[in-house]
């Protein structure tokens, strides 16, 4: 038969448009968060700070998009205005901008600036507009909603193509809004009229996806913590989202039955906070953490979106360059050493047995063409031989998404020494899966589709031999100044806590010891058999809390409120009064006066709901009886990123603190603590 007349497959369920697989391709770009936030050392401002405070004295876009394009990024989405209203471009509609800070004498323009960056190096543009204006008096009134278009207009027609708009879904509550200082609610599905909105957009913008609320193109993944589950559909029941019936928890594996092809976006920010502080500069995420956002990201069907906050001079911190350095270098090595494109590919079916959907077209290097069944065929097996036994540990697939995602249920196994063994059982694929499995040494490789929604349609399969990477050891100290540390089975730790680098000359690490005092240990993992060494785990720790106890608590059990000063912050404690009607407190005792220039407060971590804190007041003294209030305000974004909460203040001497819990996120009665910790 020729092959003109062989019938294409049909595409089948939703489709992503050409912008949508676009989008997808980029794969990995970077977030900047850089506003009056980085000079207030905030995560929300409230919207009453003044625009003299920005004032960054090295600010270089080149930067930003150098060290962007060198980590493997393809865009960069900058925050052109946060949720305190503060425009990071001389906005005509209003006063808070950059027209009236010191930065460039009122006649810089950031968004300008990093447009051109990117166009120089390559990088696609995206910007973020806040929907929330906490500064501005017409917010939750119809007059916003024409403010809000006319800026975005003026982002979408004066800096070229934007490859992203970003819309978040922090939306109403507490703020300045021109001096009111009140609660102001919205509902945020209505209020915006997102109809029109998107109308607007891609009218005057038609390149552009938009993501986030309303009927967007994309969608966030459900936590701010980097990855996507396992199982990972493009598709979303977007009817049932826009009418306030699907959870965001929903969002990290999608809709196997959804009716838009709406793909998951991750997002973390290389540090806990989005914006730039100086107290986490010893804080970035690990190189491990960062491998593991790749696979859980990129390697499951959705894309990465990492920020990289710049800090008060307007620059990419040195710690953060480093990082990204070290993570590209091992993400590079992974994927350097392919193995199946020399092998031969037979399957068990292919549509109508023309070489035009053949088995060789996953291994051609070619991702618009692809092995495809008949369309009655939604089980089947690839295989691929190798000339001689080879070793791998990497496995990528990746679906023809412009017909649709398909595959519910895949397995891979390797034929070792003539038997074969089951190296990976998996659900979803759709535009890339990546599966990080236990190194092999295969004479041949099979790959059987187990369930399809449809006729299979795989357009890319390989497999890499990607080195060995030693997990760093995990370190722990307790209350009572215990220090703990593990590793992976057949390794060894070597640890320092001179602040000395570690090697396998340093000090080995036979069980636990006490240590009371303030320290910073650095240790590795040596795999014995390999010899290679993991990155260094580097962690301080104040003076021990051995001496430390619970004054008194407002309510809860007094039997178990040790919990927040154990140095676990997985053992939870709770307050029993109803925190919406009534602040909760609870007073420390250190033990002994020491200077602190900070708390920390870590939420429950393992839970549904967290019942976090979201406003709070800290208070210090000398004998328990006088107080000074030392810090207040809210943990700003702590619903969507649990996290330790670092608030820093001026140096002081106490030996009590009081800490308040004065609401809870969502108006919750009940309020939680992991873990209360000062800095020293």
């Amino acid at each position: 038969m020729s092959q003109d007349l062989i019938k294409s497959p049909e595409p089948f369920g939703p489709l992503p448009t050409q912008k949508q697989v676009d989008w997808q391709e980029m794969e990995f770009y970077a977030f900047i968060h850089f506003s009056l936030n980085t000079f207030t050392n905030k995560e929300w401002g409230y919207g009453d700070e003044s625009p003299e405070l920005f004032n960054p004295t090295e600010l270089d876009a080149r930067q930003w998009a150098r060290v962007a394009k060198q980590a493997g990024m393809k865009g960069i989405i900058l925050v052109a205005k946060h949720h305190d209203g503060f425009c990071l471009w001389p906005s005509e509609y209003t006063e808070r901008s950059v027209k009236n800070s010191p930065w460039k004498k009122g006649k810089g323009d950031v968004v300008k600036e990093l447009a051109a960056a990117c166009k120089e190096y390559g990088l696609k543009l995206g910007l973020y507009l806040s929907p929330w204006d906490r500064n501005n008096p017409d917010y939750g009134k119809p007059a916003y909603i024409t403010y809000f278009r006319n800026q975005l207009k003026e982002l979408l027609t004066n800096y070229g193509d934007v490859f992203e708009m970003w819309f978040d879904g922090a939306n109403g509550g507490d703020g300045y809004y021109g001096g009111a200082n009140e609660i102001r609610k919205i509902n945020t599905l209505e209020y915006y009229n997102w109809d029109e909105t998107y109308k607007m957009i891609y009218k005057i913008a038609p390149k552009t996806l938009v993501w986030g609320i309303g009927p967007s193109e994309a969608r966030w993944i459900g936590n701010e913590e980097g990855y996507a589950h396992e199982t990972n559909w493009s598709l979303l029941r977007q009817k049932d989202d826009l009418a306030g019936k699907v959870h965001y928890t929903e969002y990290m594996s999608g809709h196997e039955d959804g009716e838009k092809w709406v793909p998951g976006e991750t997002n973390v920010s290389i540090r806990p906070g989005w914006f730039y502080h100086a107290v986490e500069d010893d804080k970035v995420h690990t190189l491990d953490e960062m491998v593991d956002f790749y696979y859980h990201s990129i390697g499951r069907n959705a894309t990465f979106l990492l920020n990289i906050p710049p800090d008060k001079r307007g620059l990419i911190h040195e710690n953060d360059i480093q990082r990204l350095k070290e993570y590209a270098a091992v993400i590079k090595k992974d994927f350097k050493k392919e193995v199946l494109a020399k092998s031969k590919a037979s399957a068990s079916n292919w549509r109508e047995n023309s070489p035009k959907y053949a088995a060789a077209n996953t291994i051609d290097g070619n991702n618009e063409t692809y092995w495809a069944t008949d369309d009655s065929v939604k089980k089947a097996s690839i295989l691929f031989r190798f000339k001689k036994p080879t070793a791998f540990n990497r496995v990528l697939l990746q679906e023809y998404i412009k017909l649709g995602q398909r595959v519910k249920a895949f397995t891979v196994e390797a034929k070792v020494d003539g038997v074969w063994e089951t190296i990976a059982n998996q659900t979803t694929i759709g535009y890339k899966r990546i599966l990080r499995v236990k190194r092999v040494t295969a004479s041949e490789l099979r790959i059987t589709i187990a369930d399809s929604k449809a006729g299979i349609v795989i357009s890319n399969i390989q497999a890499f031999n990607a080195p060995d990477f030693v997990r760093m050891p995990a370190i722990q100290r307790d209350k009572s100044g215990m220090v703990s540390m593990n590793t992976e089975a057949g390794n060894t730790i070597y640890y320092t806590l001179d602040g000395t680098r570690p090697t396998a000359k340093s000090k080995k690490y036979n069980g636990s010891f006490k240590y009371d005092n303030a320290v910073e240990i650095k240790a590795v993992s040596l795999d014995n058999e390999e010899r290679i060494s993991s990155a260094i785990r580097i962690v301080k720790y104040g003076v021990s809390k051995e001496n430390w106890k619970i004054f008194s608590a407002s309510s809860g059990d007094l039997k178990t409120v040790n919990r927040i000063i154990d140095g676990n912050s997985a053992t939870t404690w709770n307050f029993e009064g109803d925190v919406n009607l009534q602040s909760q407190e609870v007073i420390i005792d250190l033990g002994k006066e020491i200077t602190i220039k900070g708390f920390t407060y870590t939420p429950q971590q393992i839970g549904n709901p967290l019942n976090l804190i979201s406003n709070y007041e800290l208070y210090s003294s000398i004998d328990g009886k006088t107080w000074t209030k030392q810090s207040e305000g809210e943990f700003s974004n702590i619903k969507n990123n649990p996290i330790e909460q670092i608030k820093t203040f001026d140096q002081v001497r106490t030996k009590y603190l009081r800490f308040i819990a004065k609401s809870g996120v969502d108006r919750s009665k009940t309020v939680t603590i992991g873990e209360l910790s000062i800095v020293e």
